[in-house]
């Protein structure tokens, strides 16, 4: 065989080669699916998962049954209902207003039964100096110090959760006294409340609130500026009721309170008012002649009342409610004048004011044990809500809260 023929096949063999190589690689290609856009990768298209989806369980073999899956965990609480968010907003409140409270005689008593000490005779003692020292009267304190010590008697050990269930159960008690309501034989149309109560209380500035309560309520509201004899209470009080937006029926300064009183309620009821709030004069519970100028004022408000509905005098004791408004900055001196003014005016209710400004807040348990009549609002701030409806049980938590026993 020449030369150029062996040549001629070998040329013949590369070119054979080389054309089949080129048909697997188109067929190859074209049996791949067409290269996508960055976009178009970003995108799942059907039957695709986005990247870091986690793979689905494969379905079970037949006759084989399929494990649990763990259901999606949450940590968040509960939603909490309407009632009970406001009622730990209360109680929020409360602990708050009375932090300096728990700062005195509580805190005193979480320092002895901290460690949970042996019951000693010592440490009853301790614990009666505790109480008998605090302000919240001698009655209270061994009232207290009964129940107390008789859980002592029964233990080794000072277990200060039974000891705190103790003090707030006994404390409870004492705070959860029935309303004492008006005279059931007066009418409620217009209720007439009389404010009274030593000078620097905070007599004006509690009926200022109260009108912004009431009026709130959609009760239309009016201030009798009953205390004539300060020069600024009755400018004062019209401050008041331009800021809530109430009326106010005023005379000029030295004007005889029972007849303001008197003339006030008698509009308020032509006028229909729903509610009337009268201001007094301070009156030193030590002066028999300013103590007896409440009598006067009771009976004007009963006539007032009378004439009103037309109706005999006897049928009336007085407006519909007294209140009371004590100091509690000042201890047991607000108790002590609790029991002189119990002594010639009859009050239905007490007003415990500046309770978030003092260690004192435990009078609040020695006034109503002492008097038996229920506390119904207590002052907790300067702003116009922070004069609270007294809750028993909310008092009692927060002025026995967990976190500042611990």
């Amino acid at each position: 065989m020449s030369f150029e023929l062996i040549v001629a096949l070998i040329a013949l063999g590369v070119l054979v080669i080389t054309g089949a190589v080129v048909v697997v690689v188109r067929r190859s290609r074209a049996a791949l699916p067409p290269a996508r856009t960055p976009r178009e990768l970003a995108e799942p298209g059907p039957g695709r998962r986005p990247p870091g989806a986690v793979t689905p369980p494969a379905p079970p073999r037949d006759g084989a049954v399929p494990l649990p899956q763990d259901k999606p965990r949450s940590d968040r609480p509960a939603p909490l209902s309407a009632v009970d968010e406001a009622r730990q907003a209360e109680r929020r409140r409360y602990e708050l207003g009375l932090a300096r409270t728990r700062g005195g005689f509580v805190a005193r008593l979480a320092q002895l039964f901290r460690s949970k000490p042996k019951v000693s005779g010592e440490l009853k003692e301790e614990v009666e100096t505790v109480l008998f020292t605090a302000d919240i009267g001698a009655k209270t304190a061994q009232k207290l110090l009964d129940q107390v010590t008789a859980l002592l008697d029964r233990s080794q050990i000072a277990d200060p959760e039974q000891i705190w269930a103790v003090i707030r159960r006994e404390a409870r008690e004492i705070l959860t006294r029935p309303n004492v309501s008006a005279d059931p034989t007066a009418p409620t149309d217009p209720y007439v409340l009389l404010m009274i109560g030593v000078n620097g209380v905070g007599k004006t500035t509690t009926l200022g609130k109260l009108a912004a309560r009431y009026q709130a309520e959609g009760r239309k509201v009016m201030l009798v500026a009953g205390d004539t004899f300060r020069a600024a209470a009755g400018e004062q009080l019209e401050i008041w009721a331009r800021r809530v937006g109430c009326g106010i029926h005023q005379a000029s300064e030295g004007a005889d309170p029972s007849a303001v009183i008197f003339e006030g309620i008698l509009r308020g009821h032509r006028e229909g008012y729903d509610v009337i709030l009268c201001d007094t004069a301070g009156r030193l519970h030590t002066k028999k002649e300013l103590m007896d100028e409440l009598q006067k004022i009771r009976r004007a408000c009963a006539k007032a009342l009378a004439r009103a509905h037309g109706r005999p005098e006897s049928d009336f004791k007085g407006p519909s409610d007294t209140y009371l408004v004590l100091d509690a900055t000042i201890g047991q001196n607000a108790l002590a004048q609790a029991v002189l003014f119990k002594e010639t005016m009859d009050f239905t209710g007490l007003v415990l004011t500046k309770l978030d400004g003092t260690a004192k807040g435990g009078v609040v348990l020695g006034v109503v044990d002492e008097l038996g009549i229920p506390v119904r609002f207590i002052g907790i701030g300067e702003a116009i809500d922070d004069l609270r409806a007294f809750d028993a049980e909310a008092f009692c938590d927060a002025l026995f809260t967990e976190g500042d026993r611990a």
